[in-house]
């Protein structure tokens, strides 16, 4: 299988082992594995209630997320069933395309659908991308972080390199090295051994590399999840901040995340309009307690405002009264 199909195809599941990993890393496997991983969170953002026993909630999200859209039909037993498809076809008079292109062997159809009228399509953002490109290219970043950072943690090991000239200085700097190891500092050697036949270099530090990438690798997390909606701060100044200083991301948390609620919406709408269900979809875990307290803080905000508004008026009031 090429790299191309490891890494799009996501029910492909390898063996995986240390050598794989660190001693010769295959980028497409850890690639795989940090997508997945990903989706497996994600499927807590959205909760679907009424939902037809015949659409798990988990692949109608998978199919959203992956693919960037889903249809719904009606089989011939009856029963609804979420399908994945290829947009095509004749364009409506805003180039999107009419024809919803479905083949499931297990239903048994192979046919093409025009949108909106045999089948209903739903679609997980404005766009139709889905989230694979937007975690593939995070999740690549992580990877490359990972295995540079792994090379960094082997070569702290090496702080120095003893180099000899010859047979005996090597032995004996194996020997020395030994005696450390066993806790015996009882080795001594000639000036002439150390000055004209024994060679020690000096490596650079390598706690500031270190440092550095664990830093980035926080910093790439972070901007991933603030894309999906959820606030993960990265503190660059590498101290202590404040609650307000943690609060100046909110505003971006919401954009993407909204636009895919609202899609969402709009297609679950269609369906039960179409089909005659009553299935609802909003926001779940953490993305709902978010919303929560996003909304409690507005209308905090509003009530201050109006009893703000209220306090000014009556002191108006009384100074009118004063001048009169």
């Amino acid at each position: 299988m090429s790299d191309d199909n490891k890494i799009g195809n996501l029910f492909w599941y390898p063996e995986m082992n240390y050598k794989d990993l660190f001693d010769k890393p295959d980028k497409g496997l850890m690639l795989q594995s940090y997508v997945r991983y990903f989706l497996a969170r994600l499927q807590s953002m959205f909760k679907y209630e009424n939902l037809p026993d015949t659409i798990p909630e988990k692949w109608l999200e998978n199919y959203l997320m992956c693919n960037g859209h889903c249809g719904i039909i009606r089989a011939d037993n009856g029963g609804l069933y979420a399908v994945v498809g290829a947009l095509g076809g004749e364009c409506d008079e805003y180039y999107l395309p009419k024809k919803y292109t479905v083949a499931n062997p297990y239903l048994k159809t192979k046919n093409v659908y025009i949108r909106d009228e045999d089948i209903c399509v739903i679609f997980n953002d404005v766009y139709i991308q889905g989230l694979l490109p937007l975690l593939n290219r995070y999740c690549m970043q992580l990877v490359e972080n990972d295995i540079t950072l792994n090379i960094a943690d082997i070569l702290a090991r090496a702080t120095i390199i003893i180099s000899a000239t010859d047979d005996k200085t090597k032995a004996s700097a194996e020997l020395f090295i030994k005696r450390l190891r066993d806790g015996d500092l009882s080795v001594i050697a000639e000036k002439s051994f150390v000055e004209n036949s024994l060679h020690i270099n000096q490596f650079k530090e390598v706690t500031d590399t270190l440092t550095n990438l664990i830093e980035y690798h926080q910093y790439i997390k972070a901007s991933l999840y603030n894309e999906l909606g959820l606030n993960s701060n990265y503190n660059m100044k590498r101290e202590s901040i404040n609650s307000n200083e943690s609060q100046l991301n909110d505003d971006m948390l919401h954009p993407l995340i909204d636009n895919m609620l609202k899609c969402r919406k709009e297609g679950i709408e269609r369906v039960n309009k179409m089909f005659g269900t009553n299935i609802t979809v909003d926001f779940d875990s953490a993305w709902k307690v978010n919303e929560d307290e996003e909304h409690f803080i507005l209308e905090s905000i509003d009530d201050n405002s109006s009893d703000q508004l209220d306090i000014e008026d009556d002191e108006g009031g009384d100074n009118d009264e004063t001048f009169n």
